[in-house]
């Protein structure tokens, strides 16, 4: 433990008290708690400053509380760290203690967080912004505890930005950040209990691989017996215990990756951060980790965020999934929720692709309506479901998803709400899978596919004329 001289101690002294100062009491400089960034406080003096971790003065919430015994301070945090008894905070060491004083003398005003048992980082009404560029537009959003949470976004949406916000590299010009009910307003990135696995590793490439994982806990001075430990547990749940003596120049791209997420777990974070994992790998091995990144989550059951731009891998390894675009957060839902009902039109053609039809509702039916389309017939109206608070004349757009259209050559086929006549321009082979781009009435242009069975399936020419139908709950009918 240090003990240093306040320096609101540090004043130019009198002759006289120069020849007193060998009777002079040391000022004890006690640790303070998190929240006030793991600094000093002088308990005994009456200014009840912090020196913080970059040796700057900032004033500390002074919190004060009036007892039967004394008038004692608080450090005005929610994890006091202070070693001595008194702190009107009612905690010894990080344990609560119980209060002395009779309950209805006491003064006490502290600023708590509201803590939700499953949540375990809120992001509150945050803004960021990069001279007269907002990366970040008042960003409201919880992350609940142990789940894989993936942040996807175009190039300049703010996922970034918000990213580094959760590790302390960036902060915010307004709002607040929580991780696991505690502000981090004033945490540093060396004391948030958070990792980043970065896009490129950032590997040692002077260390082998026991010792890229081991360096964190190095630098804390952890006992050695401990560390060894630590490590291979994480080595043996990434698969690479026979690897461990290699340089990160011998290990392949996804052993690379491994190597960086075991580093990251072996410290134990609240909340692990990862900058587009897989965008370094191929397209084979990036499908291979997918799977594995989810599992190695489900056996430490630690909250993941994930910043990605790929669709694919959001979809594939996230239990929830925020869009963002512009700085602004547009949905969040499950990657099937996403999927199947988009809360606009940007969120629809950003996660896949969509077809649409632009229109108004011509009539109301109970749970269907009528949307009438510029350029079809006038006597043929789309059948599909109305959104909430839609009225007849209301403009809409029609989503569709392409491998919900079923193509066919018979004019009439049962089992359908809607109907379109279409010709195939032309047609993709993908494998698994046909693609075949279609031309509608008007120009319009529409994209479909169909599973790939083999043997005696027909396929469509292109210049071939055909029959577009779907049902009614297949197509998802949006507000403009």
């Amino acid at each position: 433990m240090r003990w240093r001289r306040c320096p609101e101690k540090q004043r130019p002294r009198s002759p006289r008290a120069k020849r007193k100062r060998s009777r002079s009491r040391t000022v004890r400089l006690s640790p303070c708690c998190k929240a006030c960034s793991g600094g000093w406080i002088d308990w005994s003096g009456k200014y009840g400053r912090c020196r913080n971790w970059f040796g700057t003065m900032r004033k500390m919430p002074t919190v004060w509380s009036r007892s039967s015994a004394r008038t004692t301070r608080s450090c005005g945090g929610n994890s006091c760290m202070n070693t001595r008894p008194g702190c009107a905070c009612g905690s010894v060491r990080g344990r609560p203690t119980r209060k002395t004083g009779s309950p209805d003398r006491a003064l006490v005003r502290v600023e708590e967080s509201a803590t939700v048992a499953d949540v375990s980082v809120d992001i509150r009404n945050v803004v960021k912004s990069h001279g007269a560029i907002t990366a970040v537009d008042h960003l409201s959003l919880e992350v609940r505890k142990g789940e894989f949470f993936s942040i996807l976004g175009p190039s300049g949406s703010g996922k970034t930005t918000t990213l580094r916000l959760l590790a302390g590299f960036e902060h915010p010009d307004q709002g607040d950040i929580l991780i696991e009910g505690r502000s981090m307003r004033l945490v540093p990135p060396n004391h948030r209990p958070v990792n980043l696995v970065f896009q490129n590793y950032a590997l040692f490439p002077h260390l082998t691989v026991f010792g890229n994982i081991s360096f964190g806990l190095e630098m804390r001075r952890v006992p050695r017996a401990e560390l060894r430990s630590r490590v291979e547990t994480v080595l043996d749940m990434v698969r690479l215990t026979s690897k461990q003596d290699r340089l990160p120049a011998q290990l392949s791209g996804g052993e690379q990756q491994r190597v960086a997420l075991a580093r990251a777990l072996v410290n134990h974070p609240s909340v692990l951060l990862l900058d587009e994992p897989l965008g370094a790998l191929d397209q084979q091995l990036r499908q291979d980790m997918q799977v594995e990144l989810k599992a190695i989550q489900e056996q430490v059951g630690i909250t993941f965020i994930c910043v990605t731009h790929h669709q694919e891998e959001a979809l594939t390894m996230s239990d929830r999934v925020a869009i963002m675009n512009h700085g602004r957060l547009l949905q969040v839902g499950s990657p099937q929720e996403i999927y199947e009902t988009p809360a606009s039109s940007f969120v629809a053609n950003f996660i896949g692709v969509s077809n649409t039809l632009v229109g108004h509702i011509r009539s109301l039916n109970g749970s269907c309506c009528g949307v009438m389309v510029p350029g079809l017939p006038k006597a043929q109206a789309i059948v599909a479901r109305p959104p909430a608070g839609a009225g007849v004349g209301s403009p809409v757009t029609l989503l569709l998803r392409p491998e919900r259209l079923h193509l066919s050559r018979e004019v009439s086929l049962p089992g359908f709400d809607n109907a379109l006549e279409a010709r195939i321009s032309k047609a993709i082979y993908n494998g698994s899978e046909m693609q075949y781009l279609l031309s509608l009435a008007d120009g319009i242009s529409w994209k479909a596919r169909v599973p790939n069975a083999g043997g005696g399936q027909k396929r469509f020419l292109p210049g071939e004329a055909v029959f577009v139908r779907w049902t009614v709950d297949e197509g998802v009918v949006l507000p403009e």
